[in-house]
């Protein structure tokens, strides 16, 4: 199986002041195509660093990422922002849904930035809504929803340009037991299903024991990779 996520001797160094604050020593990590791993590990670990690096939000200080082949550590802003809009779908625990527009148009509203036909958007964004088991709310704004059923609009949001990788951050951190446990057992039938790649930082570990591939962290350096039977996400 081919990785779609490459990690070469990958760094990342933040100053404060005349201080260096290595945050990423030396990352080299390989996530395959289909993959539904965590990152895990204790606050400072780096985990949120490394996803932030592979989706293209930030740079690394040296070293390299690749995203289904091509490297983008070097990458033009322009065809990087590209790179994410087509292939990398993002959740945060924060949500970040817009909050003057329904569930319907912050889906729509990434398929707009796609420059999809309007006469496609709507359809597509209620199929993907549907998915998420969202159907029926689509005219509710965020602040009408639950904070999993917010949550879950964040993951429809994620999907909608079909995306070959999700990258999830501290996705249930403010959900309860139900509603993490619903979101959770939602990725994984979406990793089943659709073959879309999920690499999620948690703490969580109902969200760790549902995934195939577990990558601990510690001081910026990966401590373990434990793969797991394939039927962990069932």
């Amino acid at each position: 199986m081919s990785s779609i996520i490459q990690c070469r001797g990958v760094e990342k160094i933040y100053r404060q002041g005349d201080v260096e604050v290595p945050a990423l020593r030396g990352i080299d990590l390989d996530i395959q195509a289909g993959d539904f791993a965590t990152l895990s590990g204790p606050s400072g670990s780096g985990k949120t660093t490394l996803l932030s690096l592979i989706g293209g939000l930030d740079r690394p200080t040296g070293g390299e990422i690749s995203i289904d082949g091509e490297p983008i550590s070097g990458m033009p802003k322009a065809r990087l922002a590209d790179l994410r809009l087509h292939k990398i779908g993002f959740v945060f625990q924060t949500y970040s849904l817009i909050p003057v527009l329904s569930a319907l148009e912050n889906v729509e509203f990434i398929l707009r930035l796609l420059k999809v036909p309007p006469a496609e958007r709507g359809p597509r964004a209620r199929e993907v809504l549907r998915q998420v088991g969202l159907e029926g709310l689509e005219d509710r704004r965020p602040s009408r929803l639950s904070g999993g059923q917010q949550q879950r609009v964040a993951v429809a949001r994620a999907l909608a340009s079909r995306p070959a990788i999700v990258l999830a951050d501290e996705p249930t951190a403010n959900l309860d037991s139900q509603n993490a446990e619903e979101l959770i057992a939602l990725m994984a039938e979406l990793n089943a299903t659709s073959g879309i790649t999920f690499l999620i930082a948690t703490h969580d570990s109902r969200v760790i024991a549902h995934t195939r591939r577990h990558i601990e962290m510690t001081d910026g350096r990966i401590t373990a990779d434990e793969r797991r039977g394939a039927d962990i996400a069932a």
